[in-house]
């Protein structure tokens, strides 16, 4: 392996593997500007306004990114291609804390602990040259929160993106005497005018959990040095240093994100949240190189010490680009724990009516359309864990099956419509197209007849009808009505549900191949753009679809008549829902 400082090396030109240059260390700051250059075959990276040391290594193809994909339920850590093909992976749990008063935590530890096995499992089957791994990347849940001290320690357990405790704190921070959904309308039109949203009134966002932690554990507020994202924690733990990507901070609504080459903080919306500029990291792009991994992880993982750790990108942001679905207006539905139904656009633009926006994502040049839905496979999660096999004296099975396989096969033999039994999955309330708390999940329409296949399609149903509700409004964001969209994350792994929701939604449905891998793939993406061994328009083509649902036209009417009748379930109720959940 050859070394250089500074140097630009030409392609061999015999035909051979293209040369790519690897970051090491910088050299001599300030004598040169440089960035991303492609010259025959060659690809060198730099950062501009300076000279770097840099390693050559034969062939690009040879190297490996380690994608870390941390959701709700754990760390799924993959080994991928810089094309994003996905080599292996390994995935470990994490608890979830769920507290009184709509509290929901996670210890970061865990998810650190989940992140470290995951990737030595990984990378000790050896199934590619530990040494070929050039980078690391994340994508994680978003809009939680970390309280950290001066000596890089956490206080306390996150409070993630489901804890709603500090919605009266927001409710205070962002009411008037004349207001808008809640909103004083003057800095409504502010927040929205430089952010493209404002901090959910749930308080579901990360501005909600630090006043929540600011009035009821002030003494950890007080210690507090940093408040970061669950992905920014999990970079701060791999490299040692505090940054947070244009895309993470965005859920804190304090910075102007009108010029997307340079977003950054604003006096007038930190004082408007109640945030202090001195507890909140720097910023990046998510395309950025934060630096390599610390000494001790990259012994304990068995990496390169000069491994490049590039900024990485929530979950939504990073599973928009492992999708495929890059194009301007081209959409696709995510199907986890949550839901969404998001596409890139090239405008920033605002449905406060109905909670999306268009806002920073990993794409340096676009916006993306953003909106999410509390439950989606969560919803399956509960059925199964809560009701068919809750640990109770019910409970006969020692060992509980694979009952997501046994799903589809029952769903597959029961009639679309589930015999016109209804479930609506607002188990945790609701973000989009409605911002709603207190709603609540429910069965409706049963009777003797009913049985449990028609119970378990119902869940399957709803969800999907869920979809239909919000689809309706990103159509209209986005200016066209879209006529196909392409269906991601575990959810997607069931072909009963893609033909559902093709049905349901009566639009055509691309199941993305290995479809659960999407924020893998989209964190190995955004890692290769940032070391300039890709670009961003490189990506569809190397996106496979497994298969292609078309609308069934006979499932038209029985839908139409049970989405109708969802709507109205929601309208004619949610009052009820507010009356008894008030304190949920």
């Amino acid at each position: 392996m050859k070394k250089s400082t500074g140097d630009l090396y030409d392609s061999p030109g015999d035909g051979s593997d293209p040369l790519v240059i690897i970051l090491t260390k910088t050299v001599q700051p300030g004598t040169n500007k440089l960035s991303h250059m492609k010259q025959q075959g060659q690809t060198l990276v730099c950062h501009t306004d300076q000279y770097l040391e840099v390693d050559v290594m034969n062939g690009s193809d040879e190297s490996y990114i380690l994608s870390i994909d941390l959701g709700t339920s754990g760390s799924k850590t993959a080994l991928t291609t810089i094309f994003g093909e996905i080599i292996d992976f390994e995935f470990e749990s994490v608890p979830l804390h769920l507290l009184p008063g709509g509290g929901a935590e996670q210890n970061p530890e865990d998810w650190w602990q989940a992140v470290l096995k995951t990737s030595k499992k990984l990378i000790g089957k050896n199934q590619v040259p530990p040494e070929k791994i050039v980078a690391v990347c994340s994508s994680t849940q978003w809009a939680g929160t970390v309280a950290m001290d001066r000596d890089g320690n956490h206080l306390m357990n996150a409070v993630i993106w489901m804890d709603s405790r500090g919605e009266r704190y927001v409710k205070d921070l962002v009411g008037g005497p004349i207001k808008i959904e809640g909103y004083d309308i003057r800095k409504l039109i502010k927040w929205i005018r430089l952010t493209g949203g404002a901090p959910a009134v749930s308080g579901k966002d990360p501005v909600g959990h630090i006043h929540l932690i600011k009035n009821e554990y002030n003494d950890i507020y007080r210690k507090t040095s940093m408040f970061l994202e669950p992905k920014d924690y999990i970079n701060f733990r791999l490299t040692g240093k505090y940054a947070a990507s244009y895309d993470s901070i965005t859920c804190h609504w304090v910075t102007d994100n009108r010029n997307l080459a340079k977003v950054d903080y604003d006096s007038g919306l930190l004082k408007m949240a109640g945030l202090e500029r001195e507890k909140l990291p720097d910023l990046k792009k998510s395309i950025d190189i934060l630096g390599p991994v610390r000494k001790e992880v990259a012994a304990e993982l068995g990496l390169r010490e000069d491994v490049q750790v590039v900024m990485g990108t929530p979950d939504l942001m990073a599973a928009a680009l492992g999708s495929g679905a890059v194009g301007d207006g081209e959409g696709h539905i995510y199907i986890g724990t949550s839901s969404w139904v998001a596409a890139h656009v090239p405008f920033k633009k605002t449905d406060l009516f109905h909670g999306m926006a268009s806002l920073p994502c990993a794409a340096p040049d676009r916006y993306l359309l953003v909106n999410e839905q509390e439950i989606a496979g969560g919803a399956l999660t509960f059925l199964r864990d809560n009701i068919l096999y809750h640990k109770d004296e019910l409970l006969a099975e020692e060992a509980v099956p694979d009952l997501y396989k046994i799903f589809d096969r029952i769903v597959d033999r029961v009639p679309a419509g589930s015999h016109k039994v209804l479930f609506t999955p607002w188990l945790n309330g609701e973000r989009t197209p409605v911002e709603d708390n207190t709603i609540r999940s429910g069965l409706h329409n049963l009777s003797l007849k009913s049985t449990r296949e028609d119970i378990i399609r119902a869940v399957f149903e709803g969800v999907a009808f869920n979809q239909r509700w919000v689809l309706k409004y990103v159509e209209k964001f986005v200016g066209r009505k879209m006529p196909y969209l392409h269906m991601v994350g575990g959810g997607a792994s069931s072909d009963v549900w893609c033909q559902i929701h093709a049905d349901v939604l009566d639009r055509e449905i691309k199941q993305v191949k290995d479809p659960i891998q999407a924020n893998a793939r989209g964190t190995a993406y955004i890692a290769s753009v940032g070391m300039g061994l890709m670009k961003f328009e490189d990506i569809p083509s190397h996106v496979q679809i497994k298969a292609v649902y078309q609308p069934n036209p006979d499932h038209r009417k029985i839908y139409d008549e049970l989405f109708a009748a969802y709507l109205e379930i929601y309208n004619n109720n949610k009052k009820m829902y507010a009356r008894l959940n008030r304190d949920h």
